[in-house]
């Protein structure tokens, strides 16, 4: 399957909603919930258009994984940047029916492509230390693994820790 990575846009905010409503109960297994509030159409608008300000002020950069079609395969981001340091934080997420096939790993090598070219040479990502299928993606895309933070939080009935990577050149 051919996939692209492109910058968040406006009118990408109802097929984004949909992929986040689509996969709700998938994510919350894996990562702390957004609330109910999240998924109201109003609200999410007003955060969609307050990622898109810092997308244009270049604080953060907000990506779609998409098929050639068009249909969202998944999201990554790149926050938290420091220009100074040329570095960021990255995030992603698959939707349940796109996992297993390949899609975080090729996604990460093309945005950590498109960084690098951009002159990023430190980029962190976390991931918790039970999502293993996450950690072999960092680590195929070069990550190193630094720590698994000493504290524990609860999250599906399950103490998790978080795990930090980096990437540098």
């Amino acid at each position: 399957m051919d996939i692209t990575i492109e910058k968040l846009r406006l009118e990408d905010a109802e097929a984004v909603i949909y992929f986040e409503k689509e996969n709700r109960a998938y994510f919350e297994k894996m990562v702390p919930s957004r609330g109910d509030d999240y998924y109201y159409y109003d609200n999410f608008i007003t955060r969609h258009q307050q990622l898109l300000t810092e997308q244009s002020q270049g604080l953060s950069y907000f990506y779609l994984i998409r098929k050639t079609n068009g249909e969202i395969l998944g999201r990554m981001n790149f926050v938290d940047i420091d220009n100074s340091q040329n570095s960021g934080h990255i995030g992603y997420r698959v939707g349940e029916k796109h996992t297993g096939q390949g899609i975080a790993y090729r996604a990460l090598h093309t945005l950590m492509d498109t960084l690098n070219r951009e002159g990023f040479t430190t980029i962190f990502a976390k991931t918790t230390n039970n999502n293993i299928a996450s950690q072999k993606v960092l680590e195929k895309n070069g990550f190193k693994k630094l720590e698994a933070i000493a504290d524990e939080f609860v999250m599906n009935g399950e103490k998790l820790r978080f795990v930090n990577y980096i990437w540098a050149i």
